[in-house]
């Protein structure tokens, strides 16, 4: 599968546990436990790996137990790491943890995805070939009724099936990524002030470099957001990262960024009334709901406008972005 002396670890954040419930975190995490014991089978050595979390190092041992309590299987099949970075963002975390890591093949993967069978297999089998530095997996958004449909049909990740001309251009997916360990220890992700930014900074970083980044059919689904808090929420940062994005990799100009506001607003406003029209069978939506999926996806992006507009223009001033307390968990 992989050179026979290769050794891979894998990271996990915490931070996105906060918004799912421990049985949904469990099946995750036996998942994991399941995947690690079938590449184990196939001969690779037993991985580390790493738990990071934003708490204090006083709670390391409560949240090992929860672990343990909810998938002891992981345990069993790997060595357990864990290490805190108190107050750590998403990112400061995923750069805490593979400071932990201790073999040549680092994988990220997230506290809120769900492997499928033959995942992991699948993410570390291209990393045969030593000049594969990167191998980006398949996410997508699970859906079970009207919202969490609608959000996997507007959102980032393509879809589960029928989606392959999205699913090829797909960018770097955080949650379900390999690296070599020398280059992403290098190049960690990014420090910014933005959300979701950090990832397409290092994308822009690995390609700069000459690299390419290997897209497989490894999948993990990801649990749908949840709650109308969390998506007014999402809706504005996602308006100020798509901004704070255009200023990295285009121009700082405020005229630019303002006209862009408006073009990525029509942009999204069709490619949203497209992929719904186009690929609500898929999802299993009735007809009947589709008229209402448009709606919900239209208010999404207009949202998202005026998060771009208004930090475009100056109206919002550049601070870290924090999940917001009046989200809660959802």
């Amino acid at each position: 599968m992989v050179e026979e002396r290769a050794t891979y670890s894998l990271v996990m954040e915490m931070e996105n546990a906060k918004s799912i419930d421990w049985d949904e975190i469990g099946v995750g995490l036996k998942a994991l436990a399941r995947e690690i014991a079938a590449v184990s089978a196939s001969g690779l050595a037993r991985p580390t790996v790493v738990i990071s979390h934003g708490a204090a190092e006083s709670e390391t041992d409560a949240l090992h137990r929860k672990i343990a309590a909810e998938a002891p299987q992981l345990g069993q099949v790997s060595n357990l790491v864990f290490t805190a970075f108190p107050g750590g963002r998403y990112y400061d975390l995923k750069n805490n943890g593979m400071l932990a890591a201790d073999g040549n093949i680092v994988i990220f993967i997230d506290s809120d995805v769900v492997p499928e069978p033959g995942w992991l297999p699948g993410l570390l089998k291209p990393f045969k070939d030593p000049k594969i530095i990167c191998v980006n997996g398949y996410t997508y958004l699970s859906h079970d009724d009207f919202f969490s449909r609608t959000f996997a049909l507007i959102w980032f990740f393509p879809m589960a099936h029928g989606d392959s001309r999205f699913a090829s251009k797909r960018a770097m997916n955080a949650n379900n990524v390999g690296f070599r360990r020398e280059w992403i220890v290098s190049h960690p992700f990014p420090n910014h002030n933005g959300f979701k930014v950090s990832c397409t900074l290092l994308m822009r970083e690995l390609l700069r470099e000459g690299h390419k980044i290997h897209n497989v059919n490894a999948r993990v689904f990801h649990y749908s957001p949840r709650g109308w808090r969390f998506f007014y929420w999402r809706a504005l940062v996602t308006g100020r990262d798509a901004d704070r994005k255009f200023v990295a990799l285009n121009s700082p100009s405020r005229m630019r960024r303002v006209a862009k506001s408006f073009s990525r607003w029509f942009t999204m406003s069709w490619r949203t009334t497209r992929r719904i029209v186009g690929h609500a069978r898929e999802t299993g939506m009735p007809l009947w709901q589709i008229p209402f999926s448009l709606i919900v996806g239209q208010v999404f992006y207009s949202l998202a406008f005026w998060g771009q507009f208004s930090f475009a223009a100056g109206i919002v001033r550049d601070e870290i972005e924090i999940v917001p307390d009046y989200i809660g968990h959802s």
